[in-house]
């Protein structure tokens, strides 16, 4: 084996050590660093009113602020403080879980900062990690400006009410925002079964109880097998990922139950093509009956850049199950026909569009005439009408003009 001293300059001579002392001297380890100070970037993140940041090698903390992407003020993150980071935040199951499957999902709570859903994943063989930011408590319908139409959903006494959109359209927060309207408004048991729990919610008329996969529960399908047995009144899912967990999501609204969920779907039509494509073509005909039967509504959402202030607006689209939808979603004669029913529906049901949803923001002033255009489910159809040619039977953009009349 090599000199591993060979190359090098001979050290100066020292003293002959005492007799029975060891001939080299001890080497000192160097100090453990310091945890690594997670807790300063996330606390800019709130400061910045930041939706989301995210964590990797080699570059600066980068939050996520009104939809687009920016660095923080914030030295390149090196491997050691992200494992440093983990160390500190990742409960003892999501450990394990993240040895195993390199990705583990759960919620942090940081006295004095906030609240924050985590995924903690492996990018090119290093731990990288994206915080989405909670609210502690979920903020009315109005001050999300969400349509009025949503408090009535809320308050249906049965049946499966969907909310979906892309990955941080506001999903979660508008569910946590109608389950809080329930709270305040009806006596009933409300069990919720989330990974991980976002928002908390405290008993104000409601007997609320929040389950978490992982800590209160081994999985979905586990929670939901026994979820009926429970005495519920409402019960909250946080995403429909399967054929198990929609088939009892429907029994539930089936038998009597209100039923919350997300899909990851852009409108309604998607939402119930793609509720059908879980099923093959011989049960076609029994899901399409079911699912006419459970559905209250779906409501989808876009989240819009503002133009009068800082931040976003939800496009909202609301469609309600009435007798004409459920009549459409049940006939295997007949593709789906849910843009004309939500147009024709406006008045009566107050159901909407994305574009009449867009129009009225636009005409208020509060979201610029590019971002509509590039919101819009038809953009060409949407430059007309802002130019004013439209048909003279259709009316359906009437009550959002005459909003802004007003």
């Amino acid at each position: 084996m090599a000199d591993p001293g060979a190359g090098r300059p001979a050290p100066a001579a020292t003293p002959t050590a005492p007799a029975g002392a060891s001939a080299a001297a001890p080497v000192a380890s160097a100090p453990p660093l310091p945890p690594y100070n997670y807790k300063a970037i996330l606390q800019a993140m709130v400061q910045q009113h930041a939706s989301d940041l995210h964590l990797k090698i080699g570059r600066p903390p980068t939050i996520r602020l009104d939809g687009e992407l920016s660095s923080l003020d914030f030295p390149a993150l090196r491997s050691e403080d992200l494992r440093s980071i983990g160390e500190q935040i990742l409960p003892p199951k999501q450990r394990r879980e993240y040895d195993v499957e390199k990705e583990a999902d759960f919620a942090i709570g940081v006295p004095g900062i906030g609240r924050f859903r985590v995924n903690m994943y492996q990018q090119r063989g290093s731990i990288a990690y994206a915080f989405r930011a909670i609210a502690f408590q979920a903020l009315s319908l109005k001050d999300l400006n969400l349509p009025p139409v949503l408090e009535q959903i809320a308050m249906k006494p049965r049946g499966l009410v969907l909310v979906t959109g892309i990955t941080g359209s506001g999903k979660s927060t508008a569910l946590a925002t109608m389950i809080q309207y329930v709270n305040e408004h009806r006596h009933a048991n409300v069990i919720t079964i989330e990974d991980p729990i976002e928002f908390l919610h405290r008993d104000i008329n409601c007997h609320i109880n929040q389950r978490e996969v992982g800590s209160d529960t081994g999985s979905f399908a586990q929670a939901l097998r026994r979820v009926l047995r429970q005495d519920p009144d409402v019960v909250m899912i946080g995403e429909i990922r399967d054929l198990e967990t929609l088939e009892i999501a429907l029994k539930a609204a089936d038998t009597g139950h209100l039923v919350f969920s997300t899909l990851h779907t852009t409108d309604a039509t998607q939402t119930i093509s793609r509720i059908l494509s879980f099923y093959p073509p011989h049960q076609q005909a029994d899901v399409r009956f079911a699912l006419s039967q459970a559905l209250q509504a779906v409501v989808s959402l876009r989240l819009v850049p503002r133009a009068d202030r800082g931040g976003r607006i939800p496009a909202c689209e609301v469609l309600v199950n009435t007798a004409a939808v459920r009549d459409n979603i049940r006939d295997m004669t007949k593709s789906l026909n849910i843009p004309d029913l939500i147009r024709d529906g406006t008045v009566q049901y107050g159901m909407q569009s994305f574009d009449q949803s867009l129009m009225n923001w636009y005409q208020k002033g509060v979201i610029t005439y590019e971002h509509a255009l590039f919101y819009a489910t038809s953009p060409s159809e949407f430059a007309l009408r802002v130019q004013g040619i439209a048909g003279a039977s259709d009316t359906s953009f009437n009550a959002f003009q005459q909003d802004v009349a007003t």
